[in-house]
């Protein structure tokens, strides 16, 4: 119920407004968003690169209806390659970058997924040039295929492209198998979005379920799992799994997002885990944030919590 009315809550333009009134949630926001330029974002990467830990950088904003802005996101995200290669934060993959297709024109009404398509290749290109990666993000059920198709196509080109299944959806233990795969790079998350009845999960132990099982198909594969979890008892159910998979520490990594656990991702981190921090960065943050609330009860709690020391 209350993951329902969050996900509400993100598309409600008046709740919007209501919190970007509020003189207190900058400063709370600063917790779980670098800034809103990408020298904010590249000081806070090394930080992170300094504490052991990997990073992949999410310029926010999606559902671009502007041809225009499509182009400038995907300039933005290829000047940020350049700027992290420049502070040498790309080798060994230190940093990557994570695209929401939207972003870059796949909801515009005339040829969006060609134009999608096309941004995201330049974004990998640039990548690549960098001596990194980029992973494609995945949005509602809606994009869903689109979406996979973007990734396969790209991947003949651009064959470390990352892609990301969500828990939440009854067809991702389907698309887990397709795509473990060797090669292949998957983030797993439980999702942030809403779904029609019998498309999607909605009591949570289903979804923790769903994402045990994907995680196993992905663990049991050839390819490069990311485990994207702050749940205690599923990075648990993940380091017994790849124990008795045999998995090398650097077959797979866990992933966090900024400001959620740290000292969880400096623990995992400090016993030999890779752990990779999703840290976003921009000024388009509230559906972003509002999401990541509705996730998991206990962000809501660390928000609130945050947002009552301000006071």
């Amino acid at each position: 119920m209350l993951r329902q009315a969050l996900l509400a809550l993100s598309a409600s333009n008046k709740a919007r407004q209501l919190i970007l009134a509020n003189p207190l949630t900058r400063d709370v926001v600063d917790r779980f968003v670098a800034g809103e330029a990408a020298d904010d974002a590249i000081g806070v990467t090394q930080r992170l690169v300094d504490s052991a830990r990997l990073v992949t950088i999410d310029f926010l904003g999606e559902d671009t209806i502007d041809p225009d802005q499509a182009a400038s996101v995907t300039e933005e995200y290829v000047r940020l390659l350049q700027q992290l290669a420049g502070a040498g934060l790309t080798a060994g993959g230190k940093a990557e970058v994570s695209v929401k297709p939207t972003a870059v024109g796949l909801g515009l009404a005339d040829h969006g997924e060609k134009t999608a398509q096309e941004n995201i290749a330049r974004i990998a290109a640039a990548a690549r040039n960098a001596g990194t990666t980029v992973t494609v993000d995945m949005e509602d059920h809606t994009r869903v295929d689109a979406t996979l198709r973007l990734v396969s196509d790209l991947r003949a080109d651009y064959p470390d492209l990352g892609s990301v299944i969500q828990s939440y959806l009854r067809r991702s233990t389907h698309d887990c198998r397709d795509l473990a795969v060797a090669g292949s790079r998957v983030r797993l998350c439980k999702g942030a979005y809403r779904a029609p009845e019998g498309l999607g999960l909605a009591d949570k132990a289903e979804v923790d379920l769903s994402y045990a099982r994907c995680m196993r198909i992905l663990l049991d594969g050839p390819g490069y799992p990311m485990l994207a979890t702050h749940d205690p008892r599923l990075i648990e159910i993940a380091h017994g799994k790849t124990r008795l998979a045999g998995r090398d520490p650097g077959s797979f990594e866990y992933q966090m997002l900024y400001g959620i656990r740290p000292d969880e991702q400096q623990r995992l981190a400090a016993d030999g885990a890779q752990v990779r921090v999703y840290l976003p960065y921009g000024s388009d943050w509230y559906g972003y944030l509002v999401r990541r609330l509705a996730e998991r009860p206990a962000n809501l709690a660390f928000f609130l919590r945050a947002l009552a020391s301000r006071r």
